[in-house]
């Protein structure tokens, strides 16, 4: 088959590769219908995921058909339709039992890391890929749910709503900052309403990705690239005194310090964003603020619940594709997406 492999920081190649076979009772095979890439797969060819080594599939997200199951198998069959979640969980360990699978304690080749596909096994971007702990780890879709749409429940969704929503502890009547509109800063934004945010600041320097941000659920957008950017999203809180919540959504010291430099005393500071250089974190200013800091990994224990609600319309995730392409476009696509800033792009919708 054909799969886009790492070959060290900078560099990649679609090339051919062996079949994946079933390794485990537990394990499937999936034929790759659509995958896309994500920024996390940009940070590793940048160099900043040393664990992923020369050789890897990249990929970790993916809509898919399933074309053998192993003999413990016991939810899913061959042409099952699935959504391959980017964290493999065992469902049996410490960590899943606690909800936690982003640090399943049975991840192959691992201790306390779920999320394998691209990064310690071969991952989606590729004709077929081998999914560990199918029954946990694999979604069937419903019918009249497209790929485009199913694809956004892989990661993005959930790290939006997990790392950003629910560990940012938003509660009704919040007034919530998002600091970068790209794909995962946006779902943020479009699951802020699921725990009642009352109003929804983005900031970017892009306009084009804050415009997208006002059709994703933000009421209110700034571009940070002008002087008095704080001093416009203090004026949108109660009495000048900050955000309840700021989320930080891309991944530099500069934009965690934007969150920080916004928050009101008693808020929380979210960090989602994958970060490759280290953050002054000044505890000399912050600990007399009564202040949270979370950070995390997704563990996607929440798609089902999406799932439901992208069924019943409720989430329009299919609003993130800008570019499609085929597999074998596949460095066409990852050129496209590297380039987002001119391109334009958002996700990419890499299909069969």
């Amino acid at each position: 088959m054909k799969a886009l492999v790492y070959h060290g920081p900078g560099r990649k190649a679609w090339e051919e590769v062996p079949d994946p076979k079933l390794r485990e009772p537990t394990d499937a095979i999936v034929r790759i219908d659509t995958t896309t890439i994500c920024g996390t797969d940009l940070h590793i060819l940048q160099g900043n995921v040393p664990a992923v080594t020369d050789g890897r599939i990249l990929g970790h997200e993916g809509v898919g058909t399933i074309t053998e199951v192993g003999s413990a198998v016991t939810s899913l069959k061959v042409g099952d339709r699935v959504i391959i979640s980017c964290v493999s969980a065992c469902g049996s360990c410490a960590y899943c039992h606690q909800q936690l699978p982003s640090h399943c304690l049975n991840a192959e080749g691992t201790s306390g890391i779920g999320w394998i596909l691209g990064h310690l096994i071969d991952g989606t971007q590729a004709e077929y890929v081998r999914t560990p702990f199918a029954d946990n780890s694999l979604h069937k879709l419903p019918k009249g749910v497209s790929d485009e749409t199913a694809f956004m429940l892989s990661d993005i969704l959930p790290t939006g709503f997990e790392i950003g929503i629910r560990n940012g502890d938003v509660q009704p009547g919040d007034v919530v900052a998002v600091v970068g509109a790209g794909p995962v800063g946006l779902s943020v934004i479009m699951t802020a309403g699921l725990h009642g945010a009352s109003r929804v600041i983005a900031l970017d320097l892009d306009d084009n990705r804050l415009e997208m941000a006002r059709k994703f659920g933000a009421t209110d957008t700034i571009n940070n690239g002008v002087d008095d950017w704080r001093e416009q999203v203090m004026a949108m809180t109660d009495g000048g005194l900050g955000v309840d919540v700021a989320i930080e959504a891309v991944g530099i010291p500069q934009t965690f310090d934007m969150c920080i430099s916004l928050i009101r005393p008693g808020a929380t500071v979210a960090n989602v964003g994958v970060h490759g250089k280290s953050v002054e974190l000044r505890l000399q200013d912050l600990w007399i603020k009564d202040i949270n800091i979370t950070t995390g990994l997704v563990s996607a224990t929440t798609t089902p619940m999406l799932l439901k609600l992208v069924s019943q319309g409720k989430l329009e995730p299919e609003q993130f594709v800008t570019h499609r392409f085929k597999l074998n476009e596949m460095m066409e696509a990852y050129d496209i997406f590297s380039r987002a800033a001119e391109t334009k792009s958002m996700k990419v919708a890499i299909s069969r």
